[in-house]
């Protein structure tokens, strides 16, 4: 089995899951694509905000966050989103049969990606991406860091917008 691991910013258009797929035509052995879209921690989200507040100390008008925020309904709301995502990728990929799996995850993506690489036995990772122009400049971007940390080519991809909105996708990809 060849095992590939995905890290996406959203879901795989089938566009992008068909260039993903074309990539692997050659290989003879059963490919399997694992899918790993990151998601917000809502609980990191307040933290943040409130670290933001204290920032702002010398400003005369601060931010100010509701009351009622409710985390747990939050981090609902953000998995919910992402498990959509996830579907909707592997039902591209699936279409185009291949083995399929995945998941999401809040934990930080380039830690869980090199769990999930150890875990699969990954053979190859791709990271999909919009462009990220600083962070990839700084080589602080998801590629740079991952390329430091495992042991397997590594491929990054841009995703680009296509004209396949109608069909509820917004997204492709081409190759950098």
């Amino acid at each position: 089995m060849y095992n590939i691991v995905i890290l996406a910013e959203q879901a795989l258009s089938p566009g992008d899951a068909e260039r993903v797929v074309s990539l692997h035509e050659d290989i003879e052995d059963t490919r399997h694509y694992h899918v790993l879209i990151p998601c917000d921690n809502a609980a990191n989200r307040v933290e943040n905000a409130l670290g933001t507040l204290a920032a702002h100390e010398s400003l005369a008008a601060i931010p100010v966050l509701p009351e009622d925020v409710d985390v747990e309904q939050s981090q609902r709301a953000i998995d919910a989103e992402a498990d959509t995502s996830v579907s909707l990728s592997l039902e591209a990929l699936g279409r185009l049969g291949v083995e399929v799996s995945g998941e999401f995850s809040s934990s930080e993506p380039v830690d869980r990606l090199t769990e999930v690489v150890a875990e699969r036995q990954a053979a190859e990772v791709i990271v999909m991406t919009r462009p990220h122009v600083v962070a990839e400049l700084l080589h602080l971007d998801w590629t740079s860091r991952a390329r430091r940390r495992l042991g397997v080519p590594l491929l990054h991809l841009l995703e680009h917008e296509t004209l396949d909105a109608e069909a509820g996708y917004g997204q492709g990809i081409t190759g950098m």
